[in-house]
């Protein structure tokens, strides 16, 4: 079996985390909504997984709704010390299965309650705020009102920690001055690389990125190079792909998602990647040519 310490971890709050963690969004329905066609292979993912090593799960009280997180508490509850669970508020689902905008103090403080009664928890140990002022991207605009009810249920203590999703550097900024800020998770990918800048910023400041997508975006002909280079190495072009994120920078968290004990575990074998100074260039030149189209 795959021993993901070779992943190497990174502190997350007050938790030092294994850098190749698990999401838990594709566990509920198609699109993400409603109940998993096989509840049993659901729970069998999460504990697969934390046999595994995994300590670190990615999740949201807007997935399903409320399924991902009951299927967690179900599969792992009472939770082990060293488990971070992470949650995102800031969205509601529609009866349509829309994705919809709940950022109102009323709504952060319903959603946090949500997810700790759902999980089984009395304290978030780390609650990320997304931003949805555009929900196709990070977008500018002061996060200050949306981030101080927030700040405001940590005092309280029922988050420990908190993080901000779908943001820009500036807005990181802005967090920084009104909460200590643990985590970013925004897109990020081989060919989605405008985060580059704040990758860097962060580890500088010892705070995570987490990204999400590690595939997303990808042409016909970005996805032949990416499996060329998997060819060579005898590997997925998904393991090379967060073995590419894994190289990266050293604050990067992963979090790929699967509801399959197969794919899981082939996920995880990234962390047995060593990519070759030779193959990161090829990689960094599948970006360019993305960026220059």
């Amino acid at each position: 079996m795959t021993n993901i310490d070779k992943a190497g971890s990174f502190k997350l709050g007050n938790h030092t985390v294994k850098r190749l963690g698990y999401g838990a969004m594709q566990l509920a329905g198609p699109g993400v909504f409603g109940p998993p066609k096989d509840h049993d292979g659901a729970l069998a993912v999460l504990r697969a997984a934390i046999e595994a090593g995994v300590n670190h799960i990615d999740t949201s009280d807007f997935y399903g709704p409320h399924i991902t997180n009951q299927l967690i508490r179900e599969a792992l509850h009472p939770y082990t010390d060293d488990l971070v669970i992470v949650t995102k508020i800031g969205a509601k689902r529609g009866e349509d299965k829309s994705w919809n905008l709940a950022s109102s103090p009323e709504e952060l403080t319903s959603a946090v309650h949500d997810n700790l009664r759902n999980l089984g928890l009395d304290v978030m140990d780390v609650v990320n705020l997304r931003v949805m002022f555009d929900v196709h991207g990070p977008a500018e605009g002061s996060i200050e009102p949306l981030l101080t009810p927030l700040a405001e249920l940590q005092r309280q203590g029922l988050v420990r920690h908190i993080g901000l999703s779908n943001v820009t550097a500036a807005q990181v900024e802005e967090g920084r001055k009104i909460a200590d800020i643990v985590c970013v998770q925004n897109m990020y990918n081989l060919a989605h690389r405008q985060d580059d800048a704040l990758i860097d910023s962060l580890a500088e400041n010892c705070i995570a990125y987490v990204p999400f997508f590690p595939l997303g975006g990808f042409s016909p002909l970005q996805s032949s190079a990416l499996s060329d280079v998997a060819a060579r190495l005898k590997a997925t072009p998904m393991q090379v792909a967060l073995a590419w994120l894994l190289r990266r920078s050293p604050n990067i968290l992963l979090i790929p998602g699967t509801s399959s004990v197969a794919h899981l575990h082939e996920n995880l074998k990234a962390a047995d990647l060593d990519l070759p100074d030779d193959v990161m260039t090829e990689l960094d030149g599948v970006a360019a040519a993305n960026a220059a189209r």
